[in-house]
């Protein structure tokens, strides 16, 4: 049976517990053993991680002994999945570059904040995770974020929306999910998730559940000397 680890926590305004739940049931139903933890000590046993298929982080900024990341990161490497949503996985520890790196991203503004109106375009020419899902429309917020230029884009939304001083920059395409690798480990991270009620919306539950399948078979074609 395969094995996932959720370690929920940190800033309660993204209802860290609840979207956890979400995780766990989707995970569950897809024939996971699942543990949830609500400590980053969880992470404290590198040896115990690397025996995992997957890993979800879901905790807001918070902040994290380095090597409790150098374990997370070895787990990664060595064929672990790691995948996640909004602030839960990429603005979770804003001090520690390692983790952001391995995770491809860091949130810097939502402008408009919750609450605004936007769409989300979906690739369908760079993975099959995105087959057969058209755009969308949310209405949540819009995660302007820094990201590595190494991932793989699944889908896309539009900026400026709401005003501010980034508007005269003109129309930027700003990935809204992403895969990276690391290691040899697949890295799923998807922005959409503000709160349990996003994370519950279909379309993003089933982009989310695509991304942790596709993350926990990274160990499996590892072994079996494949990278696709």
């Amino acid at each position: 049976m395969r094995k996932a680890l959720i370690v929920w926590g940190g800033w309660d305004g993204h209802q860290p517990k609840e979207v956890a739940g979400i995780f766990q049931e989707v995970l569950e139903q897809e024939g996971f053993e699942v543990e949830v933890s609500d400590t980053l000590e969880a992470f404290a046993d590198g040896e115990k991680l690397k025996a995992l298929d997957l890993i979800v982080p879901v905790w807001t900024m918070g902040k994290i002994e380095n090597n409790l990341v150098d374990n997370v990161s070895a787990a990664v490497q060595s064929g672990v999945g790691l995948a996640g949503c909004h602030g839960g996985m990429c603005d979770s520890f804003r001090d520690n570059v390692d983790w952001q790196f391995m995770t491809g991203g860091q949130w810097v503004a939502h402008p408009g904040n919750d609450g605004t109106n936007y769409v989300v375009n979906v690739k369908h020419s760079s993975s099959t995770l995105t087959e057969g899902m058209d755009d969308f429309e949310v209405s949540s917020e819009q995660y302007y974020l820094h990201v590595d230029p190494a991932v793989n884009v699944l889908a896309t939304t539009r900026f400026p929306v709401a005003e501010g001083p980034h508007s005269l920059n003109g129309a930027v395409d700003m990935p809204v999910a992403w895969t990276k690798r690391w290691g040899v480990g697949r890295v799923y991270y998807n922005s959409l998730g503000h709160q349990a009620n996003i994370v519950d919306i279909p379309v993003v539950k089933e982009m989310i559940r695509r991304g942790f399948l596709w993350c926990a078979e990274g160990k499996k074609a590892a072994d079996n000397g494949g990278q696709n």
